[in-house]
């Protein structure tokens, strides 16, 4: 056990004992926050994704208790608290914590699947609006724990990961993908196909950047998240317009030949952007495809070209550096500026996740990192650089002991 974890769970004991004084038999469950690494805004199109848990992550002790869910989180005075007699989506909780915990338990129920009450302490080291899906890691916690308190562990952590985004999506009231939720539960650096999201495509790479040369980091630019759930949402929206144009429900069912053949005309039925959202949504998924083969071949330089290629992609065509509606701010843009000037041609950067606002993603040879984040910590404030490690054990409960 590592000493950052072993810590967390001593400081989550003694407030679980002090909160619940009657506690039993306590039991320990981690699950990491995730990077995107490609595939930026494809997995709701049942696109092709590249992402990797990394080593921050949200943490609980818990017990079973009947009939309800108790959660005290660190950084909340308040104790969350859920009754399981009604588990059905309440439009007044979205977007609470609350509803991400009646959204787990109510995708328990209607897959069949045994849960109940429990009490929990949580913290989390993933920072939340940074990029790195706080809200995924407390899913799959959630989820992870009614698996071993309920089910025996027998929940396969793909399905952990299903039952997480659709919490988000129905309860909490945001239209997610699947990609964080997966990289989340199943731990390590995963490509994913969602071509059929029921029963997505899986497979594990074994790449370690520090040992090429080069330091993993996310910037968080301090961005605000508020009100941009519509900004997200048009994403999806657009997409989908342009693939029921050709009778499809997603775009992975649109022939890219057809697109383009049908371009001239679409143009003056469809907004730009829905097209230009179009073409990265295409280009994106067989990048895709190249970042994994340059990875599997060892070739990290082809592969940071794919991810700056990526990232340039997000900024001209799919268009969430920024958000419209606030044209003055764009902290995404700058920090882009900043870190390519710096990197002079070395390295990669990109927009991270859901983007608009939140982070930029980097690879920074490992001689320089102390200088590139001195230098970003100077616009962006001390603990803005945030160095990554990949995690590879998956999401659910440590058999370790304090």
């Amino acid at each position: 056990m590592s000493a950052e974890r072993k810590a967390a769970f001593e400081r989550l004991t003694r407030w679980y004992q002090s909160s619940f004084p009657k506690a039993g038999t306590l039991r320990y469950f981690t699950a990491p926050g995730r990077t995107e690494l490609g595939g930026n805004h494809t997995d709701h199109n049942h696109g092709k994704v590249l992402a990797a848990a990394v080593q921050l992550e949200a943490a609980a002790v818990a017990e079973p208790c009947q009939g309800r869910i108790e959660v005290r989180s660190g950084g909340w005075d308040q104790m969350f608290v859920v009754d399981l007699a009604d588990l059905s989506p309440r439009k007044e909780e979205e977007g609470t914590t609350e509803a991400l915990l009646r959204g787990v338990a109510y995708e328990f129920q209607r897959r069949g699947h045994k849960w109940g009450g429990f009490r929990a302490c949580v913290e989390s080291s993933v920072l939340g609006g940074s990029g790195l899906s706080s809200s995924a890691a407390f899913e799959v916690l959630a989820g992870s724990i009614l698996n071993a308190l309920y089910n025996d562990g027998a929940i396969t952590p793909a399905e952990l990961a299903m039952v997480g985004q659709a919490a988000e999506n129905l309860h909490f009231g945001k239209p997610c993908g699947l990609m964080d939720q997966m990289a989340s539960s199943l731990g390590g650096i995963i490509t994913i196909d969602f071509q059929r999201p029921t029963a997505p495509v899986v497979r594990k790479l074994n790449v370690d950047f520090a040992a090429e040369g080069w330091s993993l980091c996310i910037v968080n630019t301090k961005g605000s998240h508020a009100d941009l759930t519509p900004e997200y949402a048009a994403i999806k929206d657009e997409m989908t317009l342009v693939a029921r144009h050709f009778g499809k429900a997603v775009l992975r069912e649109v022939s890219e030949s057809a697109f383009y053949d049908e371009l001239p005309s679409l143009a003056g039925r469809f907004s730009h952007r829905a097209l230009l959202r179009t073409i990265h949504f295409f280009e994106e998924n067989h990048r895709v495809d190249a970042m994994v083969a340059a990875l599997d071949a060892k070739e990290v330089g082809a592969y940071l070209k794919l991810v700056n290629a990526s990232g340039r992609s997000s900024a001209q065509y799919l268009q969430n550096t920024y958000a419209p509606t606030r044209p003055a701010e764009q902290p995404i843009p700058l920090a882009l500026a900043l870190t390519e000037r710096f990197l002079a041609g070395e390295g990669a950067c990109r927009v991270h996740g859901g983007g608009f606002a939140g982070t930029i993603q980097a690879y920074v040879p490992l001689n320089r990192h102390r200088d590139y984040a001195k230098a970003m910590e100077a616009v962006y404030g001390p603990g803005s650089v945030i160095e990554l490690q990949v995690r590879q054990e998956t999401a659910g409960e440590t058999k370790e002991v304090l």
